[in-house]
């Protein structure tokens, strides 16, 4: 919905709104916001609002911290989940520096950037999340504990999947803050579930994405359980992914589609999927951001492994649905669901347009099952976080996508989190080495 300033204070005064939120996203993903009082809209809707930015990760250093939250005005929300006595409404805001420039280490920034180097080759991209989450059961206290919250599997219902009332409550949720669902249910690992949400350009579904996860977690608690998006939170049992489908567009017709092509796709979406393939193992650095996400990126449990593409083999990093015509898409599988949705995007997109300005070959759809593939004629993805940074530190493309303010404090706060992890004595390792 398209909102001025006008129709945004007319809403204000007919809910009776107190209170408004300020919401962004910080360089690794997580969602922040400030709450002022009403009597501030006016100082909020003339790109007033300061915050001190010092604190933020990834934003800037003490001596520079002063910078500006503008509203997206089309993202105005008024919070169905207060009761009418504490009304609130919520903007998702950009980051501005005090000369009225955009902060070119906001994440929003960084993703908008790329998709003005979509429009300016004559493309607009759509992307469809598929973000999969555990429930966890709480203790006493409220703190998570390593229970699961049923014992269902892929598809299962009541008594064994306990958490379709949880759900329902999420998408009830999420259709009134303007979300068009499309399906809920419990996936293949214990105590894990999937949501599914309609398409939309890259912004607004990386917007959505941030709110989902808001909303997963506030509806869980009040279930009585934990949400984590944590990739693989349990050994032996699959992880969460957040796999992307992606499709672009040319004048309104479909550039991945190719009616008079054997399987349907076009060159541009084959060289829009070597793009991503080539720069593969630095995008994992930002789709596969932590140390637990290499734990998911094994053989054996429907997670991708091997650098390749498909048309429905779904052991390899990319593969193509069978619907064509405007629905022509590719699904990107390795993302996992604590990525940071705007730089994932922002580095999928560039790496893509990179393959078609370059005309890059992907090569034959793989049909083989890759899991089962035991020689190099198959690259792979990094296996753990190191690797990937590594790869990210070597990669111009993807350097150039975040920018360097963004490039250097992401390496830097992976390399910390890499050896903080290397310091780390586990359990296995006492029971392992102990008696040697």
């Amino acid at each position: 919905m398209t909102h001025t300033k006008e129709t945004i204070k007319q809403q204000v005064e007919e809910n009776k709104v107190e209170f408004i939120v300020l919401e962004f996203t910080d360089m690794l993903g997580d969602t922040k916001n400030v709450e002022l009082p009403i009597e501030e809209l006016d100082m909020v809707l003339n790109n007033e609002a300061m915050f001190d930015s010092s604190s933020i990760s990834g934003f800037s250093a003490i001596q520079e911290s002063d910078m500006y939250l503008v509203p997206d005005l089309d993202t105005f929300l008024i919070l169905p989940s207060m009761v009418d006595e504490d009304r609130s409404a919520r903007f998702i805001c950009d980051i501005y520096k005090p000369d009225g420039t955009p902060f070119e280490g906001d994440p929003r920034y960084i993703l908008k950037r790329a998709m003005q180097d979509a429009e300016e080759m004559g493309y607009t991209v759509n992307v469809g999340p598929e973000p999969e989450f555990f429930l966890f059961k709480l203790d006493k206290e409220g703190y998570p504990v390593r229970q699961m919250n049923d014992r269902g599997g892929y598809f299962d219902a009541s008594p064994k999947d306990k958490g379709d009332k949880v759900r329902r409550d999420i998408v009830r949720t999420l259709k009134n803050y303007g979300f068009e669902m499309e399906a809920s249910h419990h996936e293949v690992a214990m105590g894990q579930h999937e949501i599914n949400f309609r398409f939309d350009n890259m912004l607004k579904t990386a917007d959505n994405i941030q709110t989902f996860k808001n909303v997963v977690k506030d509806i869980a608690t009040n279930h009585e359980y934990h949400a984590t998006f944590m990739p693989k939170p349990i050994a032996g049992e699959n992880g969460s992914g957040m796999h992307c489908h992606l499709s672009l567009f040319q004048n309104g017709d479909s550039a991945f589609y190719d009616e008079d092509a054997d399987d349907g796709v076009s060159k541009t979406m084959k060289q829009f999927i070597a793009g991503i393939l080539h720069h593969a193992s630095g995008i994992a650095a930002i789709t596969n951001p932590n140390v637990n996400s290499y734990k998911r990126l094994v053989p054996g449990y429907e997670a991708p492994v091997s650098v390749a593409w498909s048309h429905s083999n779904r052991s390899c990093m990319i593969r193509v649905p069978t619907t064509r015509g405007k629905g022509t898409r590719f699904e990107v599988r390795n993302p996992d669901p604590t990525a940071n949705p705007y730089l994932t995007l922002a580095v999928l997109i560039q790496a893509g347009l990179e393959g078609i300005r370059n005309g890059l070959d992907a090569g034959k759809a793989e049909s083989r099952n890759l899991y089962e593939v035991t020689d190099d004629s198959v690259p792979t993805l990094p296996t753990n976080l190191k690797e990937a940074i590594n790869a990210l530190k070597k990669d111009t493309v993807l350097l150039n996508a975040l920018g360097d303010h963004t490039s250097e404090q992401y390496i830097s706060a992976k390399e910390v989190e890499w050896t903080e992890y290397s310091l780390i004595v586990s359990k296995w390792e006492v029971d392992k080495y102990m008696n040697k």
